[in-house]
């Protein structure tokens, strides 16, 4: 730590700025020179001999890429797909660096870390994509996994994992050279460092997938000696296994007004101002997709408007809040209870819900409900396989106050869960939404 580190890679990127906050690194499709040099207590991303921070975003395909460079962006994080060749173009042609996932399996999907030909095999495969993809001018570094520890259930994961991370990591300094080499860890399991620190001494920097606990990265990593940078690579809202939950087991989801809060100051006072990191990837910039609920981890509405975490991101990216602000969700009640207070309800029976909800522009605002039945199977890891219950017919019985206030009927669902949602537009294509679960009783 004493002693100045230079970790030099050479990369072809075309980076070019979509606003006037962000810097230029264009030298057209020439390679550009990417190093990551420690400096103080810290390090510091440079492009082209300029310093750099990486402005990114999680993105599925190019679903909203072209908004993460409007917005002040400047990478993307992507998994390979099979046209992974298309997705790279087209952050590319948008001025996007691209942190590329390469594909090796977990023993959570029955990968055997054990089977020297699987092993052998699996490694022929990532050099085969390093080699076909090291060119590509949007590519900025590249991510051996994704938390291949986490196993659910939290069992022992098999130590001959990292060995093969670390395999990886030595190919690509060998047949590339030119970009780093990531492994991505999640916060499960705090004494995996040790067993990274030990065993992956080819890895360039960490990737950390975290939420509610992003505070305690700093002290994790100094904790367990890791002497080398991170980024962020995916973080958001509190977790679905970090909420408060009703005295039934369902847990209790944020706004997304009060999301926005969280990611702002999560931004702020640790993604920007730890001196380790070298930028983050914000997730999830997208919509219409399921974990836990359709509305948990998604920045963007179903109908493709922008919630609060949106905007949050373009001011951070920019220093400017876009000229019209989203709504704002101050509370959403049934009966004048908020969700904390475990509301139960009888069946078939009339209700009143409110939603206390202003907007900064004075826009006149669209109000919706739609009531769901809990999600009863959830997948085993990272919402895989989830898909959302069909929303109830006809239960919402009159509108009020401009939609603000609504009577509804309770489901004839004797110890059902339930969730009502209320989404609202600002009709420039703003939405803020929010839920609350209840749970139904017999009389």
């Amino acid at each position: 730590m004493k002693q100045a580190i230079l970790i030099s890679f050479v990369t072809v990127i075309f980076l070019f700025s979509c606003n006037e906050n962000s810097k230029e690194h264009s030298s057209g499709d020439s390679p550009l020179k990417v190093e990551i040099k420690k400096e103080g207590d810290g390090f510091q991303l440079f492009i082209n001999n300029e310093p750099s921070f990486i402005k990114g975003a999680r993105t599925i395909g190019t679903k909203y890429m072209d908004k993460v460079a409007e917005y002040g962006g400047n990478a993307v994080r992507i998994g390979y797909r099979e046209n992974v060749g298309e997705v790279m173009d087209e952050a590319h042609r948008l001025g996007l660096t691209v942190l590329f996932g390469l594909p090796v399996q977990a023993e959570r999907n029955g990968f055997d870390y054990g089977n020297k030909t699987a092993v052998k095999e699996q490694f022929n495969r990532m050099e085969e994509i390093v080699r076909t993809y090291k060119n590509h001018p949007a590519l900025l570094m590249w991510a051996i996994g994704n938390e291949l520890d986490h196993i659910p259930g939290n069992d022992n994961y098999n130590l001959e994992m990292w060995d093969a991370v670390n395999d990886i990591a030595r190919m690509i300094h060998d047949d590339d050279g030119n970009h780093p080499a990531m492994a991505v860890v999640g916060r499960g399991n705090n004494t995996k460092m040790k067993d990274i620190v030990e065993r992956c001494k080819d890895v360039d920097l960490l990737g950390i997938n975290t939420y509610a606990d992003i505070w305690e990265i700093p002290d994790w990593l100094r904790e367990y000696n890791w002497n080398k940078p991170f980024a962020v690579t995916e973080w958001g809202p509190s977790g679905h296994w970090q909420v408060p939950r009703t005295k039934w087991g369902v847990v209790i989801e944020e706004t997304s007004t009060e999301k926005a809060g969280v990611y702002k100051e999560r931004y702020e006072k640790v993604i920007k101002s730890e001196p380790w990191c070298i930028g983050s990837y914000v997730f999830l910039w997208t919509s219409n997709r399921q974990e836990r609920t359709h509305t948990w981890y998604n920045m963007f509405h179903d109908d493709g408007s922008e919630k609060g975490p949106v905007e949050v991101m373009h001011y951070e990216w920019t220093g400017k809040w876009p000229d019209n602000r989203t709504p704002v969700i101050d509370s959403l009640q049934i009966n004048g209870l908020n969700a904390e207070d475990n509301i139960l309800l009888m069946t078939s029976t009339i209700y009143q819900a409110k939603v206390h909800v202003s907007d900064p522009d004075g826009d006149k605002l669209t109000i919706e409900w739609e009531l769901v039945p809990e999600n009863k199977k959830f997948g085993a890891y990272a919402g895989q396989g989830e898909t959302k219950p069909s929303p109830l017919i006809g239960v919402i019985k009159e509108k009020l106050e401009g939609g603000s206030l609504v009577k509804f009927i309770s489901p004839n669902e004797m110890g059902g869960n339930f969730r009502l949602f209320v989404y609202v537009n600002d009709g420039h294509n703003h939405s803020a939404v929010a839920n609350i679960p209840f749970h139904i009783i017999e009389e």
